[in-house]
């Protein structure tokens, strides 16, 4: 089994970390990423053409990033110098240009790799620049948020960014058959806990390996089933961060989801968002929102369920509260769905804009005073409740602003009915108006 991973790390050092021992020592060692390093990949590409360009590497903990850098510029022949976003600062960054620039002068190239490159601030990354662009360092940076957040434009304008994948179940399989073929043991896992372990590492190869050295360490210890396993090891919570891209995208996969009407899709984002530590105020706010916006008039109960769940989250706390906002989720992903208020927002808010400061008719104007009358204000107004049908059809749109349709409802949900109505109020309008030009 020796030939799973590199014969220069079989010594171990009881020491050395076991994800630090099976760190691979080659490309063609790294697991999970054959889509960029791949004869058919960019990074391949590059490497094959013996252009290596700045890149960004962006992906989960675990996944490779500071082990492929490493690697990249082994490959390409380039002194790899680390650094860290969070403990260097503007006096180690110059001290390491020098040292790139003099290697320059010499005919030998540098790979500077900057983990965590989204923790220094703009002026810092702008330092990156000059030395960027006259090639005196070839520029790698890892990242966990999404650069174009977190990074200058400048920066990502010299440098590509390459998405790294959380690693899946196959290559998790491999970390783990390595980890077995160093220790020349098995773990002590039943069929169904190993399948469990796999999927507690949630896509992160470090904390996979971490896991098996603590079981590695229980020697001679009894074989564990899926229940054992999950006692003597801690779960962690799904990766998410409520203040950073995480945040946004599980806030739209749920949104989109109960657009879609997709109950079990909006239940399963809306309880990722809870566990990973969400406020729960912040989905009734939102949930809210997607009432008044994606059903609207089709159910208008839509958004009086959406408030009551909010008021009793308010009033029930955790984790009681949270089946309410749950109720919720099932209500509005069931409901007919429509945006038509929504446009008719949009679309009203934009002849507002355009037409600026046009008055209203005189008609529907109030006369408080003697010469508001004089002038016309109020002048043949029809009280709509003395109107037979309780509708006089009169124009309350600006004399010089056409009729418009801003709300258009369509033939589903509630709406089905309010559709009734105004073309009720359009054929007597019409006939009102035919009255009026006799």
């Amino acid at each position: 089994m020796t030939d799973l991973f590199p014969p220069a790390l079989l010594p171990g050092a009881d020491t050395q970390p076991l994800a630090d021992r099976l760190r691979p020592a080659r490309l063609a060692e790294v697991v999970g990423q054959d889509h960029l390093l791949g004869p058919s990949g960019p990074i391949g590409r590059m490497l094959a053409a013996k252009r290596l360009g700045s890149m960004i590497l962006w992906g989960p903990p675990g996944c490779g990033k500071t082990t492929l850098a490493r690697l990249l510029a082994a490959e390409a022949g380039l002194t790899f110098e680390p650094l860290s976003a969070v403990l260097s600062g503007v006096a180690e960054l110059r001290k390491t240009f020098e040292a790139a620039a003099k290697r320059r002068a010499q005919g030998k190239g540098t790979l500077l790799f900057i983990d965590e490159i989204h923790r220094f601030n703009r002026a810092q990354q702008d330092g990156f620049l000059p030395v960027v662009e006259d090639g005196t360092v070839i520029l790698v940076g890892a990242t966990t948020e999404n650069p174009s957040f977190s990074l200058n434009a400048a920066v990502l304008s010299r440098a590509q960014v390459f998405v790294l994948k959380r690693l899946e179940e196959a290559g998790l399989a491999l970390l783990l058959d390595r980890a077995e073929a160093l220790m020349e043991r098995p773990l002590p896992l039943t069929a169904e806990a190993r399948a469990l372990l796999l999927t507690l590492a949630d896509g992160d190869g470090r904390y996979l390996l971490n896991l098996a050295e603590a079981l590695f360490a229980a020697k001679d210890g009894p074989v564990l089933d899926a229940a054992g396993l999950l006692a003597s090891v801690q779960k962690r919570a799904p990766l998410y961060d409520k203040d950073r891209e995480e945040h946004y995208n599980l806030i739209s996969a749920l949104h989109k989801s109960l657009r879609g009407s997709d109950v079990d899709a909006a239940l399963y984002w809306f309880q990722r968002m809870l566990l990973g530590g969400e406020d729960p105020h912040f989905v009734a706010r939102r949930l809210t929102r997607f009432a008044a916006e994606d059903i609207g008039m089709a159910d208008p109960a839509a958004l009086t369920q959406a408030i009551a769940a909010w008021e009793t989250y308010d009033r029930l706390g955790s984790p009681e509260g949270e089946l309410a906002l749950a109720q919720a989720v099932v209500y509005l992903a069931t409901a007919p769905k429509s945006n038509a208020v929504y446009r008719a927002f949009k679309a009203a808010a934009k002849a507002a804009r355009d037409t600026g400061s046009m008055m209203p008719p005189k008609h529907i104007l109030n006369a408080p005073t003697r010469l508001m009358k004089d002038i016309g204000y109020g002048s043949g107004y029809a009280y709509d409740h003395d109107a037979p049908d309780g509708f006089s059809g009169q124009n309350y749109f600006p004399e010089n602003l056409p009729r418009t349709r801003f709300y258009d409802p369509p033939e589903r949900g509630f709406e089905r009915d309010i559709r009734k109505r105004l073309d009720y109020w359009d054929r007597l309008r019409a006939k009102r108006q035919e009255t009026s030009d006799e």
